[in-house]
């Protein structure tokens, strides 16, 4: 293609003009809606037994881990708990990681509750 052509094709024909009042009427339009159209609120009061049970299961988890820590290696060993389970309780961060895949379980158990809108 030629650079004549291309340019031809190109440049403007006509200007485009929108006829009067149509600016006017869509700014009026778009400020009407504006005025109409509320935010959506958050549900609290759906929400908050949510909160309250993933407060409990947190405070529940803290002090669990609290009591284990506080055991003598001997009563932790003499629970009916397979070996692996045994071993992690020894290990200091293992309350830590089995806590953050608890909040994470429940959180996104939570988030994802709510965005698909069931009861």
């Amino acid at each position: 293609m030629m650079e004549d052509e291309l340019d031809r094709m190109l440049s403007p024909h006509d200007e485009i003009v929108p006829s009067s009042g149509f600016a006017a009427s869509v700014m009026e339009a778009v400020q009407q809606e504006a005025q109409a159209s509320q935010p959506i609120p958050f549900p609290w009061v759906r929400a908050l037994p949510v909160f309250v049970a993933m407060a409990a299961v947190v405070a529940m988890l803290i002090f669990g881990f609290v009591e284990v820590a506080r055991m003598p290696a001997s009563t932790v060993t003499e629970w009916t708990l397979p070996p692996v389970v045994k071993h992690a309780l020894m290990q200091a961060n293992a309350g830590w990681i089995a806590f953050a895949l608890v909040l994470t379980l429940l959180s996104s158990l939570v988030s994802i509750r709510l965005a698909t809108g069931k009861r």
